[in-house]
C-alpha cells in the first residue's frame, strides 16, 4: 500500500510538530487531517505543492505549509511537492510559464535578459509580469490537476493489487 511506503520515508508527525519553524502554527499542527496518509489527503497535498511550485514568489514551501493547514491536506507532501521548483529548475519552469502566458495573451515571446537590479525590476519585469503570472497560474493548475489524478490512480491501482494478492492468499 502507498501508506506503508510514505510512512517509511516521511518524518512522523510528532517530529514535525516539534520542529522550530513549524512551532509558529501552534495548535493548528494538532489537526489530524494534515498528517493522515490517505488518498485524498496525499493527493490534495501534492496538488497544493505542485501549484505553489509554479508560483513566482519567495517562500513557496512556507506558503504551501500554511495552505496545507488551511485546506487540511497532508502537510509534508505539500511541502515536498513544492520542491520541484528549486534553484536548478526555476529558470526553465518560469520561462515555460512565461511562454504559456504569452501564448494565451497572444503576446509575442521576447527574450529578456535577467539582471537582478532595481532597473531590471522596474523596466523589464513590468513587460513580462502579465504573461508570467497567467502562465504560472495555468501551469500550476494543470500540474496540480495532473498530480492529483496521478495519486488517485496509482493509489487505487495499488489498493486493488494488494486486495487481489490477499484474495489469492486466502485460496
Amino acid at each position: 500500500m502507498p501508506r506503508k511506503f510514505l510512512k517509511r520515508i516521511l518524518p512522523d508527525h510528532q517530529t514535525m510538530r516539534e520542529h522550530p519553524h513549524l512551532q509558529k502554527f501552534g495548535q493548528r499542527l494538532t489537526e489530524p487531517r494534515i498528517w493522515h496518509l490517505n488518498r485524498r489527503s496525499v493527493a490534495g497535498g501534492l496538488a497544493l505543492g505542485l501549484f505553489m511550485g509554479f508560483m513566482p514568489i519567495l517562500g513557496q514551501m512556507f506558503i504551501a505549509a500554511a495552505l496545507a493547514i488551511v485546506f487540511r491536506v497532508n502537510l509534508p507532501i505539500a511541502v515536498i511537492g513544492s520542491w520541484f521548483s528549486n534553484p536548478f529548475t526555476f529558470a526553465p519552469i518560469f520561462f515555460f510559464a512565461y511562454k504559456v502566458g504569452a501564448w494565451f495573451l497572444q503576446v509575442p515571446v521576447e527574450h529578456h535578459t535577467f539582471n537582478l537590479s532595481w532597473q531590471w525590476l522596474t523596466h523589464e519585469f513590468l513587460l513580462i509580469w502579465q504573461p508570467l503570472l497567467l502562465g504560472s497560474l495555468i501551469c500550476g493548475l494543470v500540474s496540480a490537476l495532473i498530480g492529483m489524478l496521478f495519486v488517485h490512480l496509482i493509489w487505487r491501482r495499488m489498493v486493488i493489487r494488494n486486495w487481489a494478492i490477499r484474495q489469492r492468499r486466502k485460496k
